[in-house]
C-alpha cells in the first residue's frame, strides 16, 4: 500500500513495505529520489532497525541463544501498519510479533513518521521496549538521491559539501562489508567538501565519524540539492553500488556500526548500540530539504 503527502512544494510517496520512502518530487516535476533501476540498486530508502548494516555469518548471540536477521535488520522486510495519516504527514508502526522474536529477543514498538514541511521532509523515529528487560539496537537511514538532479549536469560535477569545517576519520571496511579495526584520517577539499567520483565508491561505502551533521549534495553549476541534518547519529555513510556508474548517492545516517570482521556479537557487549530498559521510549528526529 502507498500513501502520499504533500506540501506547496513536495509530494512524497511511502509504502507500508518497510516505511520505505517511494518518490520525493518537487512542484516542477523534479524527482530528487533514486527509483530503483535494478541495474544498480533495487531500493529507495530503507529504514534501518535494530541493526545497522551486515551481521557476520548474519548472526549475534544474545544470553545463550543464536539469532539473526537480513542486512540492516527488520523494518526493510516488514510491512507496516499505518497509524495515522494527514495531507501532510503519515505514521507507520511496526510492533514485535513471534516472527521478530525469532530473529530478535526484544519485544519493541517502531514508528516512523514522516511530515512534509514547506520543502523539507522531516523522519521522526520512535522505539519503545515494551518487554521486560533492558534491550539494544540501532536505528538508521539509507535514502539514495539522483545524481546528477538535472539536465546537462554529470556526476562528476557534483560533490558532497559538510555544513562546517570538518576532520572525520574513515571507518575502514573489510571486503564482506564488516568493520575492520582500521582508521584513517579522511582529507575533505577546503575542509569541507567529498568531490564525487563513481571510483569513490569501489571499495564499499564511505562511512564517516567525528563530522559535521548536515551535507548537501550540489553542483557549481546546477540550481537542485539535497540536504540532510542528522543531529543525533553518530556516523554517517556515502555509498552507490561499487565498481558501477550508478546514477545516485546515498547519505546513511547511523547511530552505530555494522559488526566487526570475522566476530559474531554479543548484542548486550557491542559498544556502540543503543539500549532502551522496560518501558522506555528512544526519540530522533532528522530530515532533508530539498531545492
Amino acid at each position: 500500500m502507498l500513501t502520499t503527502i504533500k506540501s506547496n512544494n513536495l509530494t512524497v510517496t511511502s509504502s507500508a513495505r518497510g516505511a520505505e520512502l517511494q518518490s520525493i518530487r518537487s512542484s516542477d516535476g523534479t524527482e530528487y529520489l533514486w527509483q530503483g533501476d535494478p541495474a544498480y540498486w533495487t531500493s529507495h530508502a530503507p529504514n534501518i532497525f535494530p541493526y545497522v548494516a551486515r551481521l557476520t555469518e548474519g548472526k549475534f548471540l544474545y544470553k545463550g541463544g543464536v539469532f539473526g536477521f537480513g542486512n540492516h535488520g527488520l523494518v526493510r522486510y516488514a510491512d507496516l501498519e499505518v497509524t495515522e495519516a494527514a495531507p501532510d504527514s503519515v505514521t507507520y508502526c511496526l510492533t514485535s510479533d513471534e516472527n521478530t522474536l525469532r530473529q530478535y529477543p526484544f519485544p519493541f514498538r517502531y514508528t516512523m513518521r514522516y511530515q512534509v514541511i514547506e520543502t523539507r521532509l522531516v523522519m521522526r523515529t520512535t522505539v519503545e521496549n515494551t518487554g521486560g528487560e533492558r534491550m539494544y539496537f540501532a536505528v538508521g537511514g539509507h535514502p539514495g538521491f539522483n545524481v546528477p538532479l538535472e539536465e546537462g549536469l554529470a556526476f562528476s560535477d557534483y560533490r558532497i559539501e559538510f555544513d562546517a569545517p570538518s576532520d572525520p576519520y574513515r571507518i575502514l571496511l573489510a571486503d564482506s562489508g564488516a568493520v575492520t579495526p582500521l582508521q584513517e584520517r579522511y582529507v575533505l577539499q577546503d575542509g569541507r567538501c567529498i568531490p564525487l567520483a563513481h571510483s569513490l565508491f569501489d571499495h564499499d561505502a564511505i562511512v564517516l565519524h567525528n563530522m559535521a551533521k548536515t551535507v548537501t549534495i550540489k553542483a557549481e553549476k546546477g540550481k537542485r540539492s539535497v540536504t540532510v541534518s542528522f543531529p543525533d547519529f553518530r556516523y554517517v555513510g556515502f555509498w552507490h553500488k561499487p565498481r558501477t556508474d550508478a546514477p545516485y548517492v546515498c547519505v546513511e545516517p547511523w547511530t552505530s556500526l555494522p559488526s566487526r570482521e570475522g566476530i559474531v556479537e554479543t548484542l548486550a557487549f557491542q559498544s556502540d548500540l543503543l539500549f532502551l530498559d522496560p518501558g522506555k521510549q528512544y526519540q530522533t528526529e532528522w530530515w532533508i530539504e530539498f531545492t
